[in-house]
Order: structure tokens, then sequence, then C-alpha cells
């Protein structure tokens, strides 16, 4: 079958997009010299989702024992997470199926990764050096031993892995300094988890978002600005597929993979929705618990770009704050209008609220009293034990 010419120009654009971030070459004009390649801004570290003046904010509040940041640092002290008895179980293979059948490493891969992020910021809030100790050994352990993801779902836990690692990484190498095996932890996320990620998906739009995140947190962490501007070229047009504005139009834009080109295929794609409206997301009608983990990527991304000084929180703002608020509505409990999935909704949102609430109400001043409410109710939020931790910790009114 013949190629619409929608689908072939989307195609071009595509690689377009991905040829020239991955080069990232721009030449500069000189009589004397050949083309050279323009040096790119540094990266700030630590840069994955915190920056120092985030961190010293959170140690300065429990500190001073205010809340909510006591109360969450107490939730995460409590986790088995911060455990300093914690035994990694690294493997070589790491399985995946769908709905973690089978399940061999999955769980123990995803939660050392968080255990070692928990580690991190343990150390860093209260100069413990056993935690970053255990943080290293985790990370050790792993980077010795993973060699690859295997099944229908091992995309995606490279993605969620991949998204915390660098998280925890970040704040041992630039902060805590003392880490002989680093480069061999740089090694195992540039080899085992980048190639993967970077390459996409065609699925379910969070599928793509979190693959996103993960490849712009490595890419922070291994000073590969490459392979960052080739993930947010990437990420930019997922995450405006993914949540709708009126903005764009009669229906929302087409995803940058899977060949749905389509109103038809498009419908289908969004779970046999077809009236849009602010805020809507391509998985809401399939649940909120796939919903959330979208947004919290996005705003994972936004987080990690403003610190590294290429701020998306503009361009994604009306995205964020409408699908936060649509969501948050039905969840402190609105009906569901029939226009909506047919007045049935699957709730679940889960604690991924508090980055984007922060920097959308608490920064930008936009008015969120959905999202306040919801946010404020479910404090402190913890963690999904995929790739979302202690954020009302980390970001709950956080400036810096």
């Amino acid at each position: 079958m013949p190629h619409s010419p929608r689908r072939l120009l989307l195609a071009a654009g595509t690689v377009l997009v991905a040829l020239v971030a991955t080069t990232g070459v721009r030449f500069v004009a000189n009589a004397e010299t050949a083309p050279v390649r323009a040096t790119a801004a540094a990266f700030s570290h630590p840069g994955v989702l915190l920056s120092r003046p985030q961190l010293d904010f959170v140690k300065a509040k429990v500190a001073a024992k205010a809340q909510p940041w006591t109360a969450a640092y107490n939730q995460m002290a409590a986790s088995r997470y911060a455990s300093l008895s914690r035994t990694p179980k690294p493997r070589a293979t790491v399985e995946c199926g769908s709905y973690s059948n089978p399940n061999n490493g999955c769980t123990d891969e995803r939660e050392d990764a968080i255990a070692a992020y928990t580690d991190a910021l343990t150390w860093y809030i209260t100069g413990n050096t056993a935690y970053a100790t255990k943080a290293i050994a985790l990370m050790d352990a792993w980077s010795a031993t993973l060699r690859t993801h295997t099944n229908s779902n091992g995309p995606l836990q490279t993605a969620w892995a991949g998204s915390v690692w660098p998280r925890a990484a970040e704040i041992i190498k630039h902060a805590y300094g003392n880490w002989p095996n680093q480069a061999r932890f740089a090694t195992m996320l540039r080899t085992v988890y980048l190639p993967v990620v970077l390459a996409g998906s065609a699925s379910n739009g969070n599928w793509e978002l979190s693959m996103m995140e993960a490849a712009v947190g490595i890419a922070v962490h291994l000073d590969d600005r490459a392979s960052y501007d080739r993930a947010v070229a990437r990420f930019k047009l997922r995450a405006a597929a993914y949540i709708y504005v009126t903005a764009d139009g009669a229906q929302p834009k087409y995803p940058p993979a899977g060949g749905i080109d389509t109103r038809a295929e498009l419908i289908g794609y969004w779970q046999g929705q077809s009236t849009f409206v602010d805020g809507l997301s391509q998985e809401t009608c399939r649940d909120f618990v796939h919903t959330g983990y979208g947004i919290s990527a996005i705003a994972h991304v936004a987080e990690t770009s403003r610190i590294q000084g290429g701020d998306l929180y503009p361009e994604l703002q009306d995205r964020l704050r409408h699908a936060l608020g649509l969501h948050t509505k039905l969840e402190n409990g609105t009906a569901v209008p029939a226009s909506i999935c047919g007045g049935t909704v699957t709730k679940g949102l889960g604690p991924i609220s508090e980055v984007a609430y922060n920097a959308l109400h608490n920064r930008l001043g936009i008015a969120m009293a959905n999202t306040g409410t919801y946010t404020e109710a479910r404090r402190p939020q913890g963690s999904n034990n995929l790739f979302v931790a202690w954020e009302t910790l980390t970001h709950a009114g956080n400036p810096a």
C-alpha cells in the first residue's frame, strides 16, 4: 500500500529533526580555517530533576523541621528504600514481559534504582556518609553486572530504571565525589540504556515520554549534548501529541511514530474518544494511572530542561496545567461528563503532581485550584515504585 503524503512528510521530518539534533553542528565562517564545531553550553550538575540550590533548600527545610518537608523526609527515611541493610540484586539480563509476566529482575532493578536515589538524597540532607556509600554500592553492583533488557516490556523497563539512576548518580558524582567506579556506571548508562531509550516508541505515549525522560537524564549525566538535543526534539513532538489543547484544532496532533495519520486511526489510538477538551490525554480513557505516568515524565523533562538553561515550561504550560486540572478535578470528585470516556473513568493518577504544580503555580503564578486541592490532600507524596519518588520532599514549594 502506498504511504500517504502526510506519512512520508512526517517520516522525513522526524529523520531531519533527529539528524540535526544528533549532529549538533553549527559552522562558523572563517577565512583562514576550515569550518569548526561550535561549543555547546556546559551542563549544570547536579542537574537531573534537582539542582544543587534545590537540594540545599530541602536540606534547610528538613533541618528547620518545617512542613511538609519534614513529614516527607520521615516518610522516605521509614521506607524500605532507605534501609542500609539493603542487598542489591543485579543480573546480566533483566527480562520484563507484558504486565510484569515474566518479571525476572524488573522489580529488583527499579527498586534498587529508587533506593540509590533515596540514599543519595538522604546523604545530602543528613550528611551521613553511610547513605552515600550504600548508593554507590547499589550502582556499582548493577554496573558490574547488567548487560541487557529483554521481552516485550524491556524498553519501558529500560526507561523507568534509566530515569532514576541518573538522579542518584548526579548527586553522588557531583556533590559527594568519592566514587571510584563512576566511569563504569556511566558506561552502563551509555551502552545498556541510552541506545534503547533514544530509539523511542510507537506504543502508548507514556512509553515514549518515559524513554525521553531517561534519555535526557542520561545525556545530562554523560555530558552528551547531541543525545540531549535529540531526546528533547523527540520529547517535544510526543508531549504535543499526548495532551490535547484547543489550540491544536479540531483534533489532537498525530503522534511522531506509529503511522497514525487519519482521524479514524487517531480516535482508535485515543481509546475511542472522539470529543476533545483541554487537558485530555491520549490515555485518559484507558486509565488515569498510565496518564499519570505520561504527565509525570513531561514534568520531569521540563524540570531538567529548566535546570539546564533551556526551560520548556513556557512551551508546555498550557498542556500541563490543563492536563492536571482536568484529571485532578475528576480525582477530587467532580462527576465525569458523558462526553469524556462515556462518563466512566478509571482513577488513580498517583503521586505525580508536585513537580508541575510547583513549577506552574508557585513559580509562574498560574491558578491551579483543582491541582492544589489534589496535591495538598495527598502530601507527603511518596513513590509509585516505578520512577516517581519523594516529590513532596524535593519539589513542594521549592523556589530554586
